[in-house]
């Protein structure tokens, strides 16, 4: 069984339809791509998976169980985590408290440990943030764990936004557009990063990203989505050399 399984997934804002009849299926471990142009719904594909959008039509699958217009933390709960394509951080506080903030869902404790402040607590907190700092130190950026993570540069932000992603213990992990805006010398650390993400945890990844280098590079399994709709799907090479991806990205050097 698929881990997660999209099945004729469509939304209407109004009278435009902006995803129509969107099928997806992503095995356990699995690394997919979703390219497409400026435009082309691939962030609303997210969001719909996600919860942030209810679809019009279909169903979502995730982990044997069915998610279909749930609430954002409820999907999150079952083990889907994401970021996004603009940033989103909270402004004060510090990269450390962003990534142990992520992990109080599956606290338990409860109010009265809380309270009380008890040895329960203690223990917990203490593992909490042991967890937090590992991420950090994955993402390459424990030395800036008492920062203001709004104060740091783009490319370290990304890093705080995906350590608090991996906080919440995901089966899956949606990556948007993890290196916008980065230089190629962050492009290549976040690259990096990814695989071994993917390595030591073992999640199933889906990617949107416009750097098609690469998309190509990670990912076993490449969608190209246009206008709300998928025009091709398959490895890297076939995608490639897909007429109408080529098309749709207005010639073979947009590709390569």
């Amino acid at each position: 069984m698929p881990l997660l399984r999209v099945e004729k997934m469509s939304l209407d804002f109004g009278g435009l339809r902006a995803v129509n009849s969107y099928d997806l299926e992503i095995e356990p471990g699995q690394v997919r791509g979703l390219i497409g142009p400026n435009g082309a719904g691939k962030t609303t594909v997210f969001n719909l998976i996600t919860g942030v959008y209810r679809p019009t039509e279909g169903n979502i699958i995730f982990d044997g169980k069915k998610i279909t217009g749930l609430q954002p933390h409820r999907i999150a709960s079952f083990g889907l985590g994401r970021t996004f394509q603009n940033l989103r951080l909270w402004r004060h506080m510090t990269v450390l408290e962003h990534v142990k903030l992520a992990q109080y869902s599956k606290i338990s404790y409860g109010l009265i440990g809380a309270f009380f402040g008890t040895s329960g607590r203690r223990r917990e907190e203490a593992a909490i943030e042991d967890k937090a700092y590992s991420l950090l130190e994955l993402m390459g950026i424990d030395h800036l764990a008492d920062q203001v993570a709004l104060n740091l540069p783009y490319g370290a932000q990304r890093r705080v936004e995906m350590a608090r992603a991996l906080a919440t213990e995901p089966k899956i992990l949606f990556l948007d557009e993890p290196t916008a805006g980065m230089n190629p010398e962050e492009l290549a650390q976040m690259m990096a990063i990814i695989r071994r993400i993917h390595a030591e945890f073992g999640l199933a990844i889906l990617l949107i990203e416009h750097r098609l280098k690469m998309v190509m590079e990670l990912c076993e399994i490449v969608q190209t989505l246009v206008f709300g709709e998928v025009i091709a799907e398959g490895t890297p090479d076939e995608i490639q050399n897909d007429p109408k991806v080529i098309e749709a990205y207005l010639g073979t050097e947009a590709l390569h």
